[in-house]
């Protein structure tokens, strides 16, 4: 599947610090990189394109568009990964009540989070692979987890045993009644008939009538969601990638049963050395969702000219891991924050940036943390352009720095 085109990036003159992350699994605080002469590896779960890239979607791939920038600035190579759920139930009954062809669907919907993501200089992946295209993956890791005992039949649909990982239950820390629950609001099926166990998932849907399907050894069918991820994810950045990344709605099933998988296919090679989530983003007092009907799209606000770096401002200015609200007015004042930028970097001389690039490196550094690093160059822009009454233009070459800076750090054409 086609990425999207990446956006030109400076280089900065000075080398960043190691990066640290928060670790789901561990609850711990991890300095996180490859080993020498390795690139820093990436997994992020993608879209299941049946709608638009609304801004909860969008704070997700810019926070981890950020550990991309972060790693880069340390000196590091990367290599990230995107699936791309294109095709899925909740993507075939869009399709249905719209009467439109789900592929149609999913390649109308995948381009527009294309546009998206260039629009707000989010730095692509060097795999983006759909569902779809990777389901010869997908069985061929259903194989080798069947050759583990792993998988057994319940009519037509094979299900993986979480009992197979003695590690099961180790990414989320959740209790057994709290993983239930959310394996049932979360699209699993605790109740079904045959199951050994309430939380054993799908890992091959056998066909439906009217529902797409593929051949396989096991029969004609298509894979469940998790196994996608974990077989594309082993396939393109092999065992004990550095961090897997996604929304914290995927802490468990999505990410837990992921690692299930990978881990009975590799006894003793974590599925991730780090889980890093996402907080979610609220609107009305809810989360966004499309159940919900409270979301707000990216696209959408794109075509009211609303500048897309203010969009990506308004993003940063909050801490990725917090659950948080949007709230309009914050959308305007990062554009205003935005042009008082550019009115800073304009003026050539400013404030010594030397501070302030040590500063914003060692913030993103610091678990992503952007709106330290925000507040560092507004800071900066405060002292250059004199709103205390006194102007300080004593760097002439600031605005050059700052604006590679904001670039290069935190994503930000100036």
């Amino acid at each position: 599947m086609r990425s999207w085109s990446a956006p030109e990036v400076p280089t900065l003159p000075v080398t960043g610090p190691p990066v640290v992350l928060h670790d789901t699994a561990s609850g711990q605080r991890v300095a996180i990189g490859p080993e020498p002469g390795r690139p820093a590896r990436l997994y992020v779960c993608g879209i299941t394109p049946y709608d638009a890239t609304h801004l909860g979607h969008a704070s997700t791939y810019v926070a981890f568009d950020l550990l991309q920038r972060a790693w880069r600035n340390a000196g590091h190579d990367v290599v990230y990964v995107q699936n791309v759920t294109d095709v899925d139930d909740p993507l075939l009954e869009r399709a249905t009540k719209v009467n439109v062809d789900w592929v149609e669907l999913a390649e109308r919907e995948t381009e527009l989070f294309r546009q998206d993501m260039t629009a707000l200089r989010v730095l692509p992946p060097d795999h983006y692979v759909g569902a779809v295209e990777s389901i010869p993956l997908a069985v061929e890791m259903i194989e080798r987890l069947d050759a583990a005992g792993a998988i057994y039949r319940v009519e037509t649909d094979l299900y993986y045993s979480v009992t197979a990982d003695p590690a099961f239950g180790g990414e989320s820390g959740y209790d057994r009644d709290t993983m239930v629950r959310l394996f049932g609001e979360r699209g699993g099926d605790p109740d079904r008939p045959g199951k050994r166990d309430p939380l054993d998932c799908v890992v091959w849907r056998g066909e439906r009538e009217g529902e797409p399907s593929w051949p396989s050894v096991f029969g004609r069918g298509r894979p469940g969601w998790h196994i996608e991820c974990a077989a594309i994810a082993r396939h393109h950045l092999g065992g004990a990638f550095e961090v897997q990344g996604g929304g914290s709605d995927l802490v468990f099933p999505h990410h837990e049963m992921c690692a299930g998988h990978a881990q009975v296919v590799a006894p003793g090679t974590p599925f991730a050395q780090v889980y890093s989530h996402a907080g979610m983003v609220g609107y009305d007092g809810e989360k966004m969702s499309k159940s919900r009907g409270n979301l707000v799209f990216v696209s959408a606000l794109r075509n009211s000219d609303i500048d897309p770096m203010g969009i990506r401002l308004a993003l940063l200015r909050h801490h990725f891991r917090s659950d948080w609200e949007w709230v309009d007015g914050e959308l305007f004042e990062a554009v205003d924050l935005v042009a008082r930028w550019r009115k800073a970097v304009a003026l050539g001389a400013g404030a010594p940036a030397g501070p302030v690039v040590e500063e914003v490196l060692a913030a993103l550094a610091d678990d992503l943390d952007a709106p330290r690093a925000v507040a560092a160059v507004d800071a900066w822009a405060s002292a250059t352009l004199g709103t205390d009454g006194l102007a300080d233009t004593s760097d002439p070459d600031a605005a050059a720095g700052i604006a590679a800076l904001v670039d290069a750090a935190l994503g930000i054409r100036l």
